[in-house]
């Protein structure tokens, strides 16, 4: 699979939106400021290519990007700290109910920000995800951020406060840097084969 291939698809308000042709989709979710458009710009190794915003709160869609014709990735809207009404967060949740309903997710990639224990959202997504029954793993970013003596105690609070099964993955990444990209898109390509 070419991640070079990319083009954005659609910006889907509401269910009927959601793409009719059936792909693979990997959904991103994240808090408003954890990173969530920097890691996808990683993934794909682009600078822009998923908007990355002054101030949080950017995606409020959920946003389809094609990847080489042989998978959706998807930007979900971001959760928790954003400037904007309560009735727009009201929308966003709702938005969000109906995309994990559909039974569309074949991998769900989380991003949390490895310097903090995760937020009761964080844990909500988390619960989320896991009742979707889907493929789901955790990108904890931010690493650049911790001293290398703070990592594996992070990492560990994360697992457990997200109350991950053994076989979830918690990916220590760096958007800034690039440390975990190799692993994430590992995760990724054993998906959706080349």
């Amino acid at each position: 699979m070419n991640l070079n291939n990319v083009e954005f698809s659609i910006s889907a308000a509401s269910a009927k939106d959601f793409p009719r042709e059936r792909l693979p989709e990997i959904a991103f979710a994240g808090k408003s400021n954890v990173g969530k458009s920097s890691v996808i710009n990683r993934v794909l190794q682009r600078k822009n290519f998923a908007r990355v915003g002054d101030t949080p709160g950017k995606t409020v869609h959920v946003n389809y990007f094609t990847v080489d014709k042989k998978c959706y990735f998807v930007d979900l809207p971001g959760y928790g700290y954003a400037k904007v009404s309560q009735k727009e967060k009201q929308r966003w949740g709702e938005l969000m109910e109906r995309y994990f309903a559909a039974g569309r997710i074949d991998l769900g990639i989380l991003i949390v920000d490895a310097r903090h224990p995760p937020t009761n959202n964080d844990i909500t997504m988390a619960r989320w995800f896991l009742d979707a029954d889907c493929d789901f793993c955790v990108v904890a970013n931010k690493l650049d951020k911790l001293k290398k003596s703070e990592i594996l105690t992070n990492l560990q609070i994360i697992r457990e406060d997200l109350e991950l099964p053994e076989e979830c993955q918690v990916i220590p990444f760096s958007a800034e840097k690039g440390d975990g990209r190799d692993a994430l898109v590992q995760r990724i390509f054993s998906l959706v084969k080349a």
